[in-house]
């Protein structure tokens, strides 16, 4: 009953006089300035992927190194992850030629082909909790059931691929290294040394922690709350090494609040933080600071409890965001 009541309240799309408008809603799917990324696609639709505007000409990238990123996080790889099979084959569709950007858009599709949209037959007559069925339904009138269209975690695809792009431009540009793993699963945390882990070590396992010990305790953890039927929240750490310095810009596009903003529009995300993050908030200011000095000519800090970033740029001394 409860559900016929709300699918009741749906706007209408109708304009005159006396019956509400038909009012056009923001966009949404497009983020970045300079570096522009429009991702597209439903999770039981016919394919998902992005288009990337802003890369320079003469890029070297190929359709293996996105596959590479494509591939890690395709489902179904292991007992801890969604059981859907998917081979995520990327194509890129324009702007590359022969290995190299053309500094035109970037188009890149990823075809679906495991839609089981049968499975969600229930999901018609009634919203899920903590899903964004209802919200969709009560924002357009209208949602895609199956899968959840765009507010499905396959969305990420098309951050994926353009993430592949993003990373290779900083590392040809900046010899920038960009690094995340699971540092912590339920009450399970992962003690890492930022300054040496490397892709084979958050590689090394199923879960992607590079603390072996730690890594195990999750698995099982993971595998404790699975076979019940049951889902658990985690923490994703990323460190960026030999980040360009002044990223960032007043007062609207502060790096902090872009990488926020990127981060916490994923699926589930609940939290971001950068440097000491929310601890930060039981510090005192002296205790917090990050105390500046030379280092044959170059200036460091002692400390890292800001991340990486003062005044919300990027000071080139390596970036730690949750």
């Amino acid at each position: 009953m409860m559900f016929q009541q709300l699918q009741q309240q749906r706007p209408a799309l109708t304009g005159r006089a006396g019956r509400r408008a038909l009012r056009v809603q923001a966009a949404g799917s497009t983020y970045g300035n300079n570096f522009r990324v429009t991702t597209f696609g439903e999770s039981h639709g016919k394919g998902v992927g992005c288009v990337i505007d802003g890369v320079p000409p003469r890029l070297p990238i190929t359709n293996e190194e996105i596959q590479f990123e494509l591939d890690r996080r395709r489902p179904g790889q292991s007992i801890i992850t969604t059981p859907r099979k998917e081979e995520d084959t990327c194509e890129i569709l324009s702007g590359v030629f022969a290995g190299e950007s053309l500094g035109t858009p970037i188009a890149v599709l990823v075809r679906n082909k495991d839609q089981r949209s049968d499975d969600y037959s229930e999901m018609s007559v009634a919203y899920r909790p903590s899903h964004a069925d209802a919200t969709y339904d009560f924002k357009y009138g209208i949602r895609a059931v199956a899968g959840g269209g765009r507010s499905s975690a396959r969305e990420t695809i098309g951050r994926v691929a353009a993430g592949a792009v993003a990373k290779k431009l900083l590392k040809v540009v900046g010899g920038t290294e960009i690094l995340a793993y699971v540092s912590g699963v339920l009450e399970v945390e992962a003690s890492v040394d930022h300054a040496s882990f490397t892709l084979e070590d958050v590689e090394s396992n199923i879960v992607r922690c590079p603390d072996q010990e730690a890594a195990q305790k999750m698995i099982d953890v993971i595998n404790e709350v699975r076979v019940r039927g049951e889902s658990c929240g985690g923490v994703v750490t990323c460190v960026v090494r030999g980040c360009p310095k002044g990223l960032g810009s007043p007062v609207f596009d502060k790096l902090e609040a872009e990488l926020a903003k990127a981060m916490l529009s994923l699926p589930a995300t609940k939290g971001f933080e950068i440097g000491s993050g929310f601890s930060g908030s039981r510090m005192t200011g002296s205790a917090h600071n990050d105390p500046f000095y030379m280092d044959n000519g170059a200036v460091r800090t002692r400390t890292n409890r800001s991340g990486g970033i003062q005044v919300r740029r990027q000071r080139g001394l390596g970036t730690a965001g949750v």
